[in-house]
C-alpha cells in the first residue's frame, strides 16, 4: 500500500509541478501577454513563480524519497535518476536565487520592471536554468517510470 502510495504522490507532483509549468510557459504566459500586454503577464508571472517554486521544493522532496525507496537492480539508470534529480535540485535552488535578483528590479508591488537592461538579461538566464530544470526532469520521469518496471519485473 504504501508503495503505490509513494508512486502515486510521484506521479501528482510530477504533474502540478512540471506539467503547471509546461501549460504556463506554452499557454498562459502567450495569451496573456496577447490580452493584457507584457507588463501585466509579467506580474501575474512574478506571483505564479512564487508557486512553482514552492510546488519544486515540495516535488523534488517526494522525488528524492522515491529514489531512496525504489529498489531498482539497475546501477546505471539508478546513477542517471540521482544525476537527473541532483540538476533539478541545483536548477532549484539556482531558480530561487534569480527570481530574488528578478524582483529587485521590479518596484515594491511587483508590477512594473525599474531595469529593463538588467532585468532581461537575467531573465533570459531564468529561462534557461527553467530549460534545463524541465529537461531534467522529463529524463528523472523517464528514468522513475523504468526503474519502476524493473523493481516490478527484476528478470526484465
Amino acid at each position: 500500500m504504501l508503495h503505490s502510495l509513494r508512486r502515486f504522490l510521484v506521479v501528482q507532483v510530477l504533474l502540478l509541478w512540471q506539467g503547471g509549468f509546461l501549460f504556463y510557459a506554452a499557454c498562459v504566459v502567450p495569451v496573456g501577454t496577447h490580452v493584457h500586454g507584457a507588463a501585466a503577464q509579467g506580474a501575474i508571472t512574478a506571483r505564479v513563480t512564487d508557486v512553482l517554486n514552492v510546488l519544486g521544493v515540495i516535488a523534488l522532496a517526494v522525488l528524492a524519497l522515491d529514489l531512496n525507496f525504489t529498489r531498482d537492480p539497475n546501477a546505471r539508470r539508478r546513477a542517471c535518476r540521482a544525476w537527473s534529480w541532483s540538476i533539478a535540485f541545483v536548477c532549484q535552488a539556482l531558480l530561487f536565487y534569480f527570481h530574488l535578483e528578478l524582483e529587485g528590479l521590479m518596484d515594491k508591488g511587483r508590477t512594473q520592471v525599474t531595469d529593463h537592461t538588467a532585468f532581461y538579461s537575467l531573465h533570459r538566464v531564468y529561462l534557461c536554468i527553467s530549460t534545463l530544470q524541465w529537461l531534467a526532469c522529463v529524463l528523472l520521469t523517464w528514468w522513475t517510470l523504468r526503474a519502476w518496471i524493473a523493481e516490478a519485473n527484476p528478470e526484465r
